[in-house]
This record gives structure tokens, C-alpha cells and sequence, in this order.
């Protein structure tokens, strides 16, 4: 049997969607700067998010809160 390695391919979504849960838990703050989800997002596959981040004109010190953007709050 050969082995089966699987790539995970990060979206930009998929980063702001881990980003916001963190957010929620208060594993982090909207205030951190992005390099800190680093600590929750395994070493082999932080290159992924580092590219894609790139990609998307984001800059591993700008905060946590311009990565997630605007939140919409319906229990107001």
C-alpha cells in the first residue's frame, strides 16, 4: 500500500473563518498582529498561509481585526 500525503490548501477564507473562531474562544484579539495565529496553525503548512496572505496584500504585522474586517452584530 503507498502511502497518501494530502496538502491543505489555505483560502484567504478559510484563514479569516479560523481568525474569527479564535477571535470568539479569546484565544487571541482583534488588536494581535496576524503573524500570532502562527502558534495555532501547524509549521509544515504556515508557508501555505504565509503565501496566500501575501496574495492577498496582507502583511503578517498588520492586526488580526484587518484580516476578519467589519463584523456584523444582529443581536443589537
Amino acid at each position: 500500500m503507498a502511502a497518501t500525503t494530502t496538502t491543505r490548501r489555505f483560502t484567504i477564507d478559510a484563514i479569516q473563518d479560523e481568525a474569527r473562531h479564535l477571535v470568539s474562544t479569546g484565544a487571541i484579539s482583534r488588536q494581535q498582529p496576524i503573524y500570532t495565529l502562527c502558534q495555532y496553525i501547524p509549521a509544515r503548512e504556515w508557508g501555505d498561509v504565509e503565501c496566500e496572505l501575501e496574495r492577498c496584500s496582507y502583511l503578517l504585522r498588520d492586526r488580526i481585526g484587518d484580516l476578519l474586517g467589519v463584523e456584523r452584530w444582529d443581536n443589537d
